[in-house]
């Protein structure tokens, strides 16, 4: 069993289908980068995962759990997946290490000292460890970020998912998050990306996923999506994205 199976899943709002029968899986300590123009369906197909979108058709797999079963303990499964927004969705009232602590304290019940000890070692693996006390209004836009993936990473995450996490940023503090991702990368965590960053995903997924109009057109190893995407629609999103 994968660690993430996504078997013949569609969704609609109301009338309008935004996945169609996508199928795709992501084995144990694989990066998977997920890309396509807008409103293709990439931000739904991930926050289905964790079941933040429930779908209509089809069935999920996490860790061999189904996701869209009714009986499935959602905050349980939830907990052992690391999301990680477009906007930082850090409390504003709470300090950085407030923020670290609270949902291993309120979701896993660990005592206060052992999570704010594991925040704090998180964040020192992201480089914002001097930041610890700081509230979420006195940091960048990257730095924040980076605060997001550690609060999920102290969670202790089976697999991470990141719903295009540079795209709030501005450009110079895009790469301060790449280099946390890729050295989760490298680490092996198993992580689907939503991205636009082409070059992360040409350095660090093992295979990309097109998608356009909530169809997987391409699920294919990098140097093959790179070298010559199959389908028209992808040659022509790579021409744009990649002259730019």
């Amino acid at each position: 069993m994968a660690m993430i199976e996504i078997r013949d899943v569609s969704k609609w709002y109301g009338s309008f289908q935004v996945l169609t029968d996508c199928t795709t899986s992501v084995e144990k300590g694989e990066v998977i980068v997920v890309c396509g123009p807008s409103g293709s369906g990439k931000s739904t197909l991930i926050k289905a995962v964790n079941a933040l979108e429930p779908v209509q058709k089809g069935e999920i797999f996490v860790d061999g759990v189904r996701v869209n079963d009714p009986k499935t303990n959602l905050p349980k499964l939830r907990a052992r997946v690391g999301m990680v927004f477009q906007h930082f969705e850090l409390f504003p009232h709470l300090t950085v290490r407030q923020n670290l602590s609270l949902a291993q304290a309120l979701v896993l019940g660990r005592p206060q000292q052992e999570a704010d000890e594991r925040g704090l070692k998180y964040l020192d693996r992201v480089g914002l460890i001097d930041q610890k006390d700081k509230f979420p209004g006195q940091l960048s836009g990257g730095q924040q970020q980076r605060v997001a993936i550690a609060r999920a990473l102290s969670m202790d995450p089976i697999c991470m998912l990141f719903d295009e996490p540079t795209s709030a940023l501005d450009p110079e503090m895009i790469n301060e998050v790449l280099e946390v991702m890729q050295k989760l990368a490298t680490e092996g965590m198993t992580m689907m990306v939503v991205t636009h960053e082409m070059g992360f995903a040409n350095r660090v997924a093992n295979r990309v996923i097109f998608m356009d109009a909530g169809h997987i057109v391409e699920d294919a190893s990098k140097a093959e999506f790179f070298g010559k995407p199959r389908s028209e629609r992808a040659q022509q999103f790579l021409a744009k994205i990649l002259h730019h």
